[in-house]
């Protein structure tokens, strides 16, 4: 079994999936690289035979839990990065990643500070990561990080983390990984069932991951149909009683300007 797979999950025909791909061929640690789909094309088959990269086909209707896990049990190593299409990963990803899982062989969840990238123009100005940064302090004190309630502690005001920035460790966090009936607040659900267990939270505040934005990706689609507030809500009703569930979801709703444009 591998120490690290990167595992990207490819959907339809992504004008930036090659750039993902290059981002990862291009760590400084050589990376072991598969892509998983529920919608094979030729497109996505080119890219990865032109790259070298094995591809891996679900059966069955598209679904983000589903085409998670499946990536998740296609990538045969111990730590599983879930690569999204549309992203990029600075080239010294995997080798901070490594670093800290071998320091911390306790460690479940590996995650990074991020750059917002609308389109194909940085977004320089994004106060909703600074909000982020200060939601994840808890999380960078090595001395805390383990215990239970301060893992949860990170989480309670909303998920700070950028799931794409993530890595799991399989072994520890145990299989199935995704068991969220959330399509938005997948990833959120899945840090606070994490945080109940052994383990620890390690988060790197370096921006080692470019979340890219755009009209066609899944963040967006949950916006359109509400999803993502029904979600939200939901999520913080674990936390809060309801009045303070309502105060909370008045200033998200204002934060969900950052992803239009």
């Amino acid at each position: 079994m591998k120490e690290h797979v990167f595992a990207i999950c490819a959907y339809g025909d992504s004008p930036y999936l090659e750039a993902c791909i290059r981002s990862l061929k291009m760590q400084t640690v050589p990376a072991d690289i598969i892509l998983c789909t529920s919608t094979p094309s030729p497109h996505i088959e080119g890219l990865a035979k032109s790259n070298g990269i094995p591809v891996f086909v679900r059966e069955g209707k598209s679904n983000i839990r589903d085409d998670w896990e499946f990536a998740c049990k296609m990538a045969d190593a111990r730590l599983v990065t879930i690569a999204h299409q549309d992203d990029m990963y600075h080239r010294q990803y995997k080798e901070t990643l490594l670093k800290y899982a071998r320091k911390y062989p306790d460690m479940t969840v590996f995650t990074t500070d991020y750059v917002l990238v609308k389109g194909r123009t940085v977004e320089k100005k994004d106060r909703v990561r600074r909000i982020k940064r200060l939601l994840r302090l808890p999380l960078i004190f090595p001395f805390l990080n383990h215990l239970r309630p301060v893992k949860k502690a990170a989480l309670m005001l909303g998920n700070p983390v950028c799931c794409p920035s993530c890595t799991y460790n399989k072994e520890l966090s145990g299989e199935p990984l995704f068991e969220s009936c959330f399509q938005y607040a997948l990833d959120w659900d899945t840090l606070t069932r994490l945080a109940d267990q052994d383990g620890r939270f390690i988060c790197v505040e370096r921006p080692l991951l470019y979340y890219r934005i755009h009209e066609a990706n899944a963040t967006k689609a949950c916006m359109k149909d509400e999803r993502r507030s029904r979600e939200e809500t939901e999520m913080f009703s674990r936390f809060w009683p309801n009045p303070v569930v309502k105060g909370i979801m008045h200033f998200y709703r204002r934060a969900y300007k950052a992803y239009e444009g």
